[in-house]
């Protein structure tokens, strides 16, 4: 794509920085990004976790060119071919995984990569096999950002593959080693390996324009990271004490590691660093496909009780229960995605008022409009006999596809 002479797509600000990279690479479209914190006066131009998400990207992909100004506020970006695990792609291969080292400076979690690579990942030419590590790797939700941890990425999202023939069970997440997010919500010493084998050639038409149904079951993961193990069965304790009134079938794991040794910079000494604990909670409808999360993590500089991390989970996966549709508004970014870039047909989501109004969601249209995407239809629910006031959104596919498999 890069000798191509195609006109650039335009865009401002560093709001969606991955998911406008992400279509840029889909769709072969060069994208122009400027005004990137221009105006901050301490910290103008690009932060070191989009750095380093614009060299993953470079990674797994075969001929991208990225030109970055002297001041970072702006960049452009002519997308490659999605490669994936390809020997002599520009990272380390190790155990026939790419190695992404993220820095301590880092203050973003791991699914802040995560999600974006794993909408590459089906489009790719060979499997997306990359492992992640390092002193920046968090692996829990993050407090400051609002980054989603990689319990609920492996529960709520990846199965949401398979609504559009994306196999979740060819799809591997592997946590080797947990890390909350360190001081000042920087660094965490984590360790990820994700293994995407389901490539497609074009993902299938989603149609999820039923009732939601009613909530049949709640799992989740309780994680604690260099605190006492108590922590997790106490964060359990006041969750199930929400939950249990409404669900009986109430089932959350608790995931004890010790905190991760991390070295300085230039030293020879380690410290302990990612030390905290949160909670994830995934509810499972009993129509197929409807999936509702919730993540609350302890801010780094602590003073919160397990027990009010555990009710404040609890009350936030009702709330985004409340919200309505089949799809919360964490999921709904890839759902509708994936609706863009599948075969030229029409696809249908039900989804909550709520989660369309958005600001994430009402950017991600603005700039599937910007990718030559089609616009998206928006109406009321006909059969909605529950008075919840949801929308049925259409989106006709744009029939991308996978170019790499249609080369090969």
């Amino acid at each position: 794509m890069s000798g191509s002479k195609q006109e650039f797509v335009r865009l401002t600000g560093h709001r969606s920085f991955t998911h406008r990279l992400v279509l840029s690479t889909l769709t072969g479209k060069p994208v122009h990004l400027s005004k990137i914190r221009s105006t901050s006066p301490n910290h103008p131009g690009l932060a070191p976790h989009e750095i380093s998400f614009l060299r993953l990207l470079e990674a797994v992909t075969n001929g991208s060119v990225i030109d970055v100004s002297y001041s970072g506020t702006t960049i452009t970006y002519q997308p490659g071919l999605i490669t994936g695990t390809v020997p002599g792609a520009g990272a380390l291969l190790a155990s026939d995984c790419l190695e992404h080292t993220i820095p301590a400076n880092n203050t973003r979690g791991i699914t802040y990569f995560l999600l974006p690579l794993a909408l590459l990942a089906p489009f790719s030419k060979a499997h997306m096999n990359v492992r992640f590590s390092g002193p920046g790797v968090i692996t829990s939700a993050t407090h400051l950002t609002g980054d989603i941890s990689i319990d609920t990425f492996r529960t709520a999202i990846l199965p949401l593959y398979g609504l559009f023939g994306i196999p979740p069970a060819r799809i591997e997440l592997r946590v080797l080693n947990r890390s909350c997010a360190g001081p000042r919500g920087q660094g965490g010493g984590g360790v990820v390996e994700m293994r995407f084998a389901s490539q497609v050639r074009l993902p299938k038409t989603l149609h999820l324009n039923r009732r939601p149904g009613r909530i049949r079951r709640i799992r989740g993961v309780a994680y604690c990271t260099g605190v006492s193990a108590s922590h997790n069965n106490r964060m359990i304790t006041a969750a199930r004490g929400v939950l249990n009134q409404l669900v009986s079938d109430v089932h959350v794991a608790a995931q004890y590691d010790p905190a991760p040794l991390v070295g300085e910079k230039g030293s020879a000494t380690k410290r302990k660093l990612g030390i905290g604990f949160g909670l994830s909670l995934v509810a499972e409808s009993s129509a197929d496909g409807v999936i509702f999360s919730a993540d609350v993590v302890a801010p780094p500089e602590g003073g919160v009780v397990p027990e009010d991390i555990g009710t404040r989970c609890a009350y936030q996966l009702l709330e985004m229960i409340s919200q309505g549709g089949c799809v919360s508004s964490t999921a709904a970014p890839t759902l509708l995605t994936l609706m863009a870039m599948g075969s030229e047909d029409v696809g249908r989501l039900r989804i909550g008022r709520d989660v369309i109004g958005r600001e994430e969601t009402i950017s991600l249209a603005r700039d599937l409009k910007a990718f030559g995407a089609s616009r998206w239809g928006i109406r009321d629910v006909d059969d909605d006999e529950d008075n919840t006031a949801d929308l049925l959104v259409t989106v006709k596919g744009s029939g991308v596809g996978n170019i790499g498999r249609k080369v090969a």
